[in-house]
């Protein structure tokens, strides 16, 4: 994974998804405001069962619901905070979005690995296809699925008189 520099923002995520809570009718429960600390806390690609067991891992003293989380993420998407990236092993993969550049996946359909990138080159391109045809672009989502290097190695030989033992 590259490292992006984060993006300056005026409202941290909390209030962010907060507002968002407020136009639903809902509020920002202590346990959904733990879910968002726990995203926002790294760059990290995961999925809903890999969040739970984050969340487990923590040393609150509350306990955040499987359901809490699976419906928390949804609803930090629905609020333009997280995004989906891919599906690896039947699972969808998250990434927060806000505050975070613009950038695209390669991802390996072998081990599921995602690799960011960013080129300008792509976004410039993307820019004057639409243009071409009138289209207004709001964003782009690139993944390239293919194998990644560490996948397309041969396996290793062993020495024959290994075998034997």
């Amino acid at each position: 994974m590259l490292n992006f520099e984060s993006l300056e923002i005026a409202v941290s995520p909390t209030e962010k998804f907060r507002e968002y809570l407020a136009t639903k009718g809902k509020r920002l429960t202590q346990e959904r405001e733990l879910i968002v600390a726990e995203v926002f806390s790294s760059h990290e690609h995961f999925d809903a069962e890999q969040m739970v067991e984050r969340m487990k891992a923590q040393k609150t003293g509350r306990r955040v619901s499987r359901s809490t989380v699976y419906r928390t993420l949804s609803s930090l998407e629905d609020a333009g905070l997280l995004r989906k990236v891919a599906r690896t092993n039947d699972r969808d993969v998250y990434e927060h979005d806000y505050g975070y550049p613009q950038h695209d996946h390669f991802i390996c359909k072998s081990c599921g690995e995602l690799f960011e990138f960013h080129n300008e080159e792509i976004a410039d391109l993307l820019e004057k296809l639409a243009e071409q045809i009138n289209f207004r672009m709001s964003e782009h989502r690139l993944e390239v699925y293919g194998i990644c290097d560490e996948c397309s190695r041969p396996p290793q030989r062993r020495h024959k008189k290994l075998d034997l033992i």
